[in-house]
């Protein structure tokens, strides 16, 4: 199990723009389609990483709660499913019916958009404001698979929170950890 951090996408970039498939309603999707009111968490998960079945339980929570508040949430994965077949668009599709996502599930073939947003890893967080521009990037919170520390989602909603507070967000973030993007 690689320990791959987040690259830390300069704060205040600009969410570059996407086009891609939604595995679940096998529509074409993108950032418009998917920006909320008040913000806009751009998630890198995919199926296979110990990572992300961690945390998926608690991604689905934060979604479920802050898209009530006008917070639009979408995840991507951009894994190479030819080395990676688990990763691929169907099974992508039952992951997400499998744990109830509330948000797109979007497949990136060509993984442009994980390089366009400098990502680097499985999860990786992206918090937009509604300007679509960058507020936080790193980490859900401190749990890791095996390490004991409770799963809570305190890094990104503490950030969404002040967010929607108005109030600014601490700069001092700190990267995700997971499994690396599976480039081809």
């Amino acid at each position: 199990m690689a320990r791959t951090p987040s690259n830390m996408l300069a704060l205040s970039t600009k969410a570059p723009d996407f086009k891609l498939v939604d595995t679940v309603s096998d529509e074409m999707m993108a950032l418009n389609n998917v920006t909320g009111e008040k913000g806009t968490v751009v998630m890198f998960i995919c199926n296979h990483c110990p990572f992300v079945i961690h945390v998926n339980p608690e991604i689905t929570k934060v979604a479920k709660e802050y898209i009530e508040k006008g917070i639009g949430f979408v995840a991507i994965s951009s894994n190479d499913v030819e080395n990676y077949p688990q990763d691929g668009p169907q099974l992508m599709k039952t992951k997400a019916k499998e744990e109830g996502y509330p948000f797109p599930y979007l497949y990136d073939e060509t993984q442009k958009v994980a390089k366009d947003y400098d990502a680097a890893c499985t999860p990786d967080f992206y918090l937009f404001d509604e300007k679509q521009e960058l507020v936080y990037r790193g980490q859900l919170d401190d749990s890791r698979p095996g390490n004991g520390m409770p799963l809570t989602g305190k890094d990104l909603r503490d950030a969404l929170t002040a967010l929607l507070d108005g109030k600014s967000i601490n700069t001092l973030q700190k990267p995700s950890i997971g499994c690396n993007i599976k480039w081809k």
